[in-house]
Order: C-alpha cells, then sequence, then structure tokens
C-alpha cells in the first residue's frame, strides 16, 4: 500500500517549481496541466510535463489532467503518459460515463507502451454539486476493475474550492458548510470498496493553526490525505495523516494481546479498558502497516 498523505500540486508550465516539487517530501506531486495553466499555453506544456516525469525522483509523480467535457483531456493523456507516470488525477468528474472513457483510454495507452493493465492510477476529483449527488453511482462504475482485475481507481479526492463555487457556498475557516459533502463522500468510497478519500486543498495560507484543526477534523472524518497547494503544507500533513506514537504503541499492545488470545481461542478481550474484537484489531493492524511504511520512506 502506498503512502496517500500528501500530494503536492505544481504547474506543469513553470520548471523550477516542478523541479523543486519533485525534490521535496511529499508522498506525490501533481504536475499541473488544469487551473494553473492558461488555455493558450496547454498545449506545449504537455511535453514539458512528459518530460519532468521521465526524470529520477522519490515520490509518485502523477498529472492532473483537464476536465473529461473538456477539448483538452485526450491529447493531455495521449501525448504525456508514459512508463513513468504514476497516475492521473481526472477533475470535475460527475458521471460513471467520465471513468468508463478515460478508463478505456488509459487501457490503450498501457498496452501502446508495454504496461501491465491497471498500472497507471486513476483518482477522480469530486468537486461539483453533480459529482457529489452522484458520488455512489460513480463509484460504483465498472471500469473501476480494469481488463487484468486490477483496480484502476483506488481512491477519489474531494474539491471544496469549485464545489463551493458550484454551490454558491462561502465556508468560513471551520468549513461546517462542508461537512455534509466530505462525509457523503468518505461513506461513498468505504461502501464501494475503495480506499479512504484524498482531502481537499487548504488555500488559507496564513491560517496555520486553522489548518491544523482542520487536518485533525479530517483525518477524524476518514480522509487519508490532502491534496496541497504550497510546499510549506507538506510536514503537517505528513504528520496529520500519519499514526502518532501513542497510537503505534498502543496498536502494538492491541495486536500482541489479541494475538495471544485468539491462538487460544478466544477473539474478545480487553485492552487498556476497551474492548477487542476483529474490527479493532484490523484497524490496529492497518496503523502498524502505516507506521512501517513511514519508517521506510525515511529510512
Amino acid at each position: 500500500m502506498a503512502l496517500c498523505r500528501s500530494f503536492l500540486f505544481a504547474p506543469g508550465n513553470v520548471a523550477r517549481r516542478v523541479e523543486k516539487a519533485l525534490g521535496l517530501d511529499a508522498d506525490a506531486v501533481i504536475i499541473d496541466l488544469e487551473d494553473s495553466v492558461a488555455v493558450s499555453d496547454k498545449p506545449a506544456t504537455r511535453a514539458l510535463a512528459a518530460e519532468a516525469l521521465r526524470r529520477p525522483r522519490t515520490c509518485r509523480g502523477y498529472l492532473r489532467v483537464n476536465a473529461p467535457s473538456t477539448p483538452f483531456c485526450f491529447r493531455d493523456l495521449v501525448e504525456v503518459l508514459h512508463p513513468s507516470v504514476d497516475g492521473v488525477i481526472l477533475p470535475k468528474v460527475e458521471s460513471a460515463a467520465d471513468l468508463h472513457a478515460v478508463d478505456w483510454l488509459i487501457a490503450n495507452l498501457e498496452r501502446e507502451h508495454g504496461l501491465t493493465e491497471g498500472s497507471i492510477d486513476l483518482i477522480p476529483i469530486i468537486e461539483t454539486a453533480i459529482g457529489v449527488q452522484r458520488i455512489d453511482r460513480i463509484l460504483q462504475a465498472r471500469s473501476l476493475r480494469s481488463y487484468s482485475g486490477a483496480w484502476r481507481v483506488r481512491r477519489v479526492a474531494f474539491g471544496a474550492a469549485d464545489y463551493s463555487n458550484d454551490l454558491g457556498l462561502e465556508p468560513t475557516l471551520e468549513e461546517p458548510e462542508l461537512g455534509d459533502a466530505r462525509t457523503r463522500i468518505v461513506l461513498a468510497s468505504r461502501a464501494a470498496g475503495v480506499e479512504n478519500p484524498i482531502d481537499s486543498p487548504w488555500f488559507h495560507l496564513r491560517e496555520p493553526e486553522a489548518f491544523a484543526r482542520a487536518l485533525e477534523r479530517s483525518r477524524r472524518a476518514g480522509f487519508q490525505g490532502r491534496l496541497c497547494i504550497h510546499p510549506d503544507q507538506i510536514a503537517p500533513v505528513n504528520a496529520a495523516y500519519a499514526p502518532s506514537e501513542e497510537e503505534v504503541a498502543r496498536a502494538e499492545r492491541i495486536v500482541a494481546a489479541f494475538d495471544v488470545a485468539e491462538a487460544q481461542g478466544s477473539a474478545a478481550i480487553q485492552v487498556d479498558g476497551q474492548m477487542v474484537d476483529y474490527p479493532v484489531v484490523n484497524r490496529a493492524r492497518a496503523v502498524l502497516a502505516a507506521a512501517r511504511e513511514i519508517a521506510a520512506r525515511r529510512s
């Protein structure tokens, strides 16, 4: 399981920012062809993005293409996808048909490049009223599983800015106005059997304390990571979506005690005054797996 805490955007037409981003500690860098690139510059930016993702890097490299409804999406995919691209971020997804069409094109490009079908990750961004309303049907699209049997869509992301604009919302710093949309996306993700989603970028760059509170709410609400728009957001995001030392220690106690009990024929015990059964121990094992992966990345 790849770490999915921090996804840092970098405008595809600004080479120095792309180069800097690929050398930072984000779990993934998203080279952007959409919002940060002017319409007149989009065609020329494709070659720059493709070349940047061919260079050596320590993080995963994604491409945010333009929305399926635009005249740019097809050429974005055809001209930029190659074996060194780890995944595609697909904005403004509003239907299962969007995923079917893009999945079909990616599968054909994988074959063209000699890649295993399903090897290129696809992350839809849910960021419109229609997208949120149809999230269950979007995630139940049969094209989520590629012809090879691998999952194409392993998780979705939430785009709060476009969603707010679409609904005419003016969210406050604590963002209660966005709570319903976030809950629906988390619930639909788990109901569809995909991973927990990635949360929206935080745009209030001079509000670090409010950002810390937002990260805590997000993690507790079921998100596994965050889209980032500034390098300074990487460290707090990585820390917020990683298990703390106390959580790791408690998970170790739970797993150790449960393994002993299970060997003796019991599947319900108490640890630190809490009832522990299979759901609780499975969560503890997931915490330990995440901690091991983070430690391996640091080494």
